[in-house]
């Protein structure tokens, strides 16, 4: 077997001779990845955070947003190149190491980079910031005074692992704001953080010391209480139970922004559902539902179509289905674990022992099938189903009827794929974000968040900063003191 070994992380100032590495096997279609991982003590955390925040301070901060804006686009601009070194390494190994089919992670990775370049990353600044100057320096404010966004000194990054470069956001936003980072590798995907930290570095060498990316497993101990101490913010991603353990090690001062599991659902109208659009629109929904095996928080697991149409709720599940088996073959599933596997056949018998003799309802591919769709004509409530493309068609009678179906999962809700007509967007789009909604996109676009998304209703930058205030009176008893003044 053709076994390659891969050395992760990025630790500025620290020899790779003098940290401890674990081993982290990965295995696809008879190719191997050792992938070695940095297990640092506590004072070498100590000393690796205390080196990223000095190094933050002389540099990052020094830059306007324009100009780490600048840096982050030449990089983004090389992850795109096909022939850049990074790029061929990211195509080659992320495969193995996820078990994602290979075009499948070369597409993601250039739709989701595409997201990063200079004139994305304006607007998601702009979004935040109604002027974006207010992180380079005080800003007149609109009720009188100044106004000044300062970032962390030092932002800990917990990153999770189940879509690849999934690092890349959190890491881009902290480097917006100014921030020293430090990320933690999931053990799931432990690559590609460490590449981009290395890629920012040759393309703006000040930045070199100014983030790294260590490892730990599971919650960590003494090592990751270390860096956690040091920290004034940790970004988490995960399930609840990890998020809990994070937040459980931080001191009480120290801003936690967490981000675990949430679930995406559809809304088809029946203004969607003539011979014409109905077919287009199956293979736009079964990209959302291909796309990482439904990995991401943004994956639906229920897709809502309203009767009346020319095109059936049930016929839009078959045409939901076979555009699955298409997209098999071009994109196959990664082979599933035996928890996996053991899931995805559990949901099924648990819908085969549910069908009704009057075959109203139907659960649609072989058993041995690397999907499943299943078709109900009761108003079902949201529920996760086994993932790996597994997917619930459920026929509803009115859009209205949406919103009582998902309101249960209120605190669980992220994204909603709508394909409706103008009226009826506004309309269910109120529904839905009373009922906790955070974010309404185009079925096809649901697992492709647009640069700028407020993640789970959140803001992304802003969320991050602390404000600084000259009141109106401190600029008014400065006057006085003024040399000019008699």
């Amino acid at each position: 077997m053709n076994v390659q070994r891969v050395e992760a992380g990025y630790l500025p100032g620290l020899a790779s001779a003098d940290v401890q590495w674990q081993t982290l096997p990965f295995e696809q279609d008879g190719r191997r990845v050792d992938v070695a991982v940095p297990v640092l003590t506590a004072p070498q955390m100590q000393v690796l955070a205390q080196r990223v925040q000095q190094a933050s301070a002389r540099h990052l901060k020094t830059m306007t947003v324009s100009e780490i804006i600048d840096v982050i686009d030449r990089a983004i601009a090389r992850l795109l190149d096909p022939n850049d070194p990074y790029r061929q390494q990211a195509d080659a190994l992320l495969p193995i190491i996820s078990g994602y089919d290979a075009q499948m992670v070369r597409l993601g990775l250039t739709g989701f980079f595409k997201t990063f370049r200079a004139p994305q990353l304006h607007r998601f600044v702009a979004e935040d910031f109604a002027n974006p100057k207010v992180l380079d320096g005080f800003q007149p404010a609109p009720k009188g005074g100044a106004v000044r966004a300062h970032g962390p000194q030092l932002l800990v990054h917990s990153w999770a692992g189940n879509v690849p470069a999934l690092a890349l956001w959190s890491l881009i936003c902290g480097l917006l704001v100014k921030a020293g980072n430090i990320g933690k590798l999931p053990s799931a995907e432990p690559l590609f953080a460490g590449w981009f930290a290395r890629l920012l570095a040759e393309v703006h060498p000040p930045l070199a010391d100014c983030l790294a990316v260590v490892w730990w497993r599971g919650a960590g101990d003494e090592d990751a209480a270390a860096l956690y101490a040091q920290a004034d913010t940790v970004v988490a991603y995960g399930g609840n139970d990890a998020l809990h353990a994070i937040q459980q090690r931080l001191p009480v001062t120290t801003r936690f922004l967490a981000h675990g599991h949430k679930l995406g659902f559809g809304v088809v109208s029946a203004a969607a559902l003539d011979a014409q659009k109905a077919p287009a629109l199956a293979r736009r929904a079964a990209w959302d539902v291909m796309r990482y095996d439904q990995q991401g928080c943004y994956s639906p697991q229920v897709f809502y179509v309203q009767r009346g149409g020319p095109v059936s709720p049930r016929d839009f599940a078959g045409y939901l289905a076979g555009e699955l088996n298409n997209l098999q073959r071009r994109f196959p599933r990664r082979a599933l674990d035996l928890a996996e596997s053991a899931a995805v056949a559990k949901w099924r018998q648990a819908i085969e022992w549910q069908l009704p003799a009057d075959g109203a309802n139907t659960l649609i591919g072989a058993p041995d099938a690397a999907w499943s769709v299943s078709y109900t004509d009761a108003a079902a409530p949201l529920a996760p189903t086994a993932l790996q493309r597994s997917i619930v068609v459920a026929g509803i009678d009115t859009l209205d009827d949406v919103a009582p179906l998902v309101a249960a999962h209120s605190r669980y809700l992220q994204t909603a794929g709508v394909a409706a007509s103008p009226e009826e967007l506004y309309r269910l789009a109120d529904q839905l974000g009373a009922a906790g909604v955070t974010r309404i996109s185009a079925i096809g676009a649901m697992s492709v968040p647009e640069a700028g998304w407020h993640h789970d209703g959140r803001f992304n930058l802003l969320d991050l900063v602390r404000m600084t205030e000259i009141e109106q009176s401190a600029e008014a008893a400065a006057d006085p003191y003024a040399s000019y003044e008699p």
